[in-house]
């Protein structure tokens, strides 16, 4: 029978010091991921909310009223908590109606905070002769 030769006495302890020095960069990096995940799907829901604010507010007849409870309706429908302090702003001119959604995504560091700014603008409906 062949017995296995004996590991150096050097090499002792090896694996539980890789181990805790790789284990909290890995996490480190996981937590990245995840905060990226947060960001993106917050600013995702923005854009949204900014481009269904902006059709409302191009419908003939509309107003920047419109425009601005369309996108926090939106916001607060779809976001469910990823996009957080949601403040619209909205103008409608002749040619054009703008939203703009501003707001902070989620962030697993308490006090450390994200803002998220989109906008969206369409050309408004109007009769032209």
């Amino acid at each position: 029978m062949i017995t296995p030769k004996r590991a150096r006495t050097g090499e002792r302890g090896s694996v539980p010091l890789e181990t805790a020095v790789l284990a909290p960069a890995i996490l480190l990096i996981i937590g990245l991921i995840v905060q990226a995940g947060f960001w993106f799907h917050a600013r995702d829901v923005a854009i949204a909310a900014a481009e269904e604010g902006a059709r409302a507010a191009a419908y003939d007849g509309a107003g920047a009223s419109n425009g601005r409870s369309a996108a926090a309706d939106f916001a607060s429908r779809v976001g469910r908590g990823a996009l957080k302090d949601v403040a619209v702003s909205a103008t409608r001119g002749a040619t054009t109606a703008t939203v703009t959604v501003t707001g902070h995504s989620i962030s697993l560091v308490p006090g450390l905070t994200f803002t998220i700014q989109q906008s969206a603008s369409v050309p408004t409906e109007r009769i032209t002769r």
